[in-house]
């Protein structure tokens, strides 16, 4: 009997236990081929923004047109060159306020910033837009619509501590309300994280409760699988009883440490007792004391944060994100790369220096990295991962730091969500980056074509899916 011929599963079957609990199935053969996450035409499933201060040191980031990786400061991402696109002469002709604001506003907004305080954006962020779209459908919608998290805000003085000016995000409603990072990332583990782990000490507990319940579904699952596995073939049903082990194996450590799914689980917590996300020297304060402890812990909550984000995703607590290392003005220094002053320093108030630049943007990339390890390493289909159904896209509000210049933007895509194609870098030859921003929606099966300030926009880039 060709029971493929006769029966097929949809992709969201699931193993319904007791008090209507689902238990998701892994993706079988008997699903059809159809469904691979990832199958060209098929809109990008989540979206995250990276932001990094001051632009670059242009003749040492622009790599070879074959291979995305070979810049001296793009080389620490060699390891996912066949997912990065490295995106050349895009210039932010919309940036035309404030030197590092009006960048940054026009990051994922596309929009003018003229300098009041009072002006931030006329459009959302894409980020949002995104959101508002995958929120609107049910099979899309997740508890959060959108994250964003930021790594030490130092400077406080020259715009006000997470002050609205200095926010790449803005939400997608008439008021775009400028929506600034979470910095604490202490209580960004708790409010996301908190309930996967069981409760300590005795006593029953809404913790406990669901510990007992998963337990109690995982036996009425069994008992529905042995249903099922006469219906599917020898390598999907070794497929099912594999899922059905690795669940077993959660239930076994549910009592040490509450782990979702497979794919699911809190990320490894780390104490960041003596971080203060908002403290040190100060725009306009040269003589203030720098906060060095914060300033040391700067690589370990970073990769804390991205570790959260990460894990946001594959628990599937949103499929939209911000990260945002530091302000605009990036008042912080960096003792672990043995470098005493801050990066606007080494930008523009000691006079440009290029050599430090460079060293601080390939540490950046060896952060980027970090990131798309971590989103390669959760497989959300066989030979799929959480990588490959997303767009991240990499940027700065500068391209030329002594000068404050928006030209020829430090912009990189990764990913394959929507059917993106790494392993390259394109020269746009100037284009303004508000045709970047319309590529990214129409990835995520957005069909506009244009998006900002009107005169910005001539259309998609070319080139993007290959």
């Amino acid at each position: 009997m060709n029971l493929m011929g006769k029966f097929k599963l949809d992709r969201r079957t699931v193993l319904r236990g007791a008090g209507s609990i689902a238990i998701a199935l892994p993706w079988l053969e008997i699903m059809g081929h159809d469904k691979v996450a990832h199958a060209a035409g098929t809109p990008a499933k989540r979206f995250l923004s990276v932001y990094q201060p001051g632009g670059t040191v242009l003749e040492k980031f622009w790599p070879s047109a074959t291979d995305p990786t070979t810049s001296s400061i793009l080389t620490p991402m060699a390891a996912h060159k066949a997912k990065l696109l490295v995106l050349k002469g895009l210039d932010m002709k919309c940036a035309v306020g404030e030197q590092h604001q009006a960048g940054i506003i026009g990051f994922l907004t596309g929009s003018k910033q003229t300098g009041s305080p009072k002006d931030y954006s006329s459009f959302a962020s894409i980020d949002q837009v995104i959101a508002t779209r995958l929120q609107k459908d049910a099979a899309t919608k997740k508890p959060h619509g959108s994250l964003q998290f930021g790594v030490r805000w130092a400077t406080g003085k020259s715009h006000g501590l997470l002050s609205p000016i200095n926010s790449a995000t803005f939400e997608d409603s008439a008021k775009l309300t400028p929506l600034p990072p979470r910095l604490d990332p202490q209580q960004i583990f708790n409010d996301l994280f908190g309930t996967l782990e069981p409760a300590m000490g005795g006593g029953t507990s809404a913790a406990d409760a669901r510990i007992a319940r998963r337990k109690s579904v995982l036996d009425y699952v069994d008992k529905r699988y042995d249903a099922l596995k006469n219906r599917l073939g020898m390598a999907d049903r070794a497929k099912l009883d594999n899922h059905l082990t690795k669940l077993r194996d959660i239930e076994s450590s549910l009592t040490t440490g509450v782990v979702a799914t497979t794919i699911c689980k809190a990320p490894n917590k780390v104490d960041t007792k003596g971080y203060n996300p908002t403290t040190g020297l100060q725009s306009g304060n040269a003589g203030e004391i720098i906060d060095q402890n914060s300033d040391a812990m700067i690589p370990v909550v970073g990769k804390f944060m991205m570790d959260m984000m990460v894990m946001a995703m594959a628990c599937n607590l949103t499929s939209v994100g911000h990260f945002q290392w530091t302000d605009t003005e990036a008042k912080h220094t960096f003792p672990w790369l043995n470098l005493k002053d801050h990066h606007h320093f080494y930008q523009h108030d000691g006079g440009f220096q290029p050599v430090q630049c460079e060293q601080i943007c390939k540490w950046y990339s060896e952060m980027h990295a970090y990131l798309l390890a971590g989103m390669d390493a959760v497989e959300v289909a066989p030979g799929v991962s959480l990588l490959d159904e997303s767009v991240v896209f990499f940027g700065s509000e500068l391209g030329h730091p002594p000068t404050h210049a928006k030209v020829s933007v430090p912009f990189m895509l990764a990913g394959g969500g929507g059917g993106l194609k790494g392993g390259r870098m394109l020269d746009f030859g100037g284009k303004a980056h508000n045709n970047l921003l319309v590529s990214i929606l129409n990835l995520f099966g957005d069909t506009r074509t244009s998006y900002g300030h009107a005169e910005y926009n001539s259309g998609a880039l070319s080139g993007i899916t290959g």
